[in-house]
């Protein structure tokens, strides 16, 4: 049974960390180059793959005792939010593949291809394989984590250079961060308390 309360933190926890990465700037890059439709599909088939892996390591965690999975899901937490708020400014963009047609297997393959590549063990990756562990859930976090990862690659295909021009980077970042350092330390909490 899906459970909605764990989609909603899935998800926000996932958006506003995948938001600052480099595949919101990615897609933006393609999506000026390309349709924006079949970008998507790239993009988004890449993410479901990411997602898979991610709920199948973290199902595998779920079999460690619980207050050891609490404790490496919080040094996690603590950590990638370490990653977010110490990171050197900003990532390198890597240059996106050109496709020499406009077919949709070219473009959504480039798109695809570049996710992929891109993302695999990426903090996002990493986190959702902890929210799997952390709620035992899996089935609900892969939605939640789905969705927030398809709502960042259309926010940054569609409309990424707008939101930035209201949202500065550096404040979205600082919010992911706080998340995760109230997700680490309730995990450490829960460890320690018993």
């Amino acid at each position: 049974m899906l459970s909605f309360a764990i989609i909603a933190v899935v998800f926000g926890v996932v958006f506003l960390a995948e938001l600052p990465d480099k595949t919101a700037l990615a897609g933006l890059v393609l999506g000026t180059r390309y349709r924006a439709s079949y970008v998507f599909a790239g993009v988004a088939a890449a993410f479901a793959v990411h997602v898979a892996l991610a709920v199948a390591a973290g199902s595998v965690l779920t079999l460690l005792p619980h207050r050891l999975v609490q404790v490496v899901v919080g040094v996690l937490f603590l950590a990638g939010a370490a990653v977010l708020l110490f990171r050197k400014g900003g990532d390198e963009e890597e240059d996106a593949p050109e496709p020499e047609g406009q077919s949709f297997w070219k473009v959504s393959g480039a798109g695809f291809s570049l996710i992929l590549v891109a993302e695999f063990g990426d903090l996002t990756q990493i986190m959702t394989a902890n929210l799997a562990a952390r709620y035992d859930d899996p089935v609900s976090v892969a939605v939640g984590a789905v969705l927030a990862l398809w709502a960042v690659a259309a926010i940054g295909i569609l409309g990424g250079r707008t939101l930035m021009r209201f949202v500065p980077l550096t404040v979205v970042t600082r919010v992911a961060a706080g998340v995760m350092v109230a997700l680490g330390a309730f995990s450490l909490y829960e460890a320690a308390a018993g």
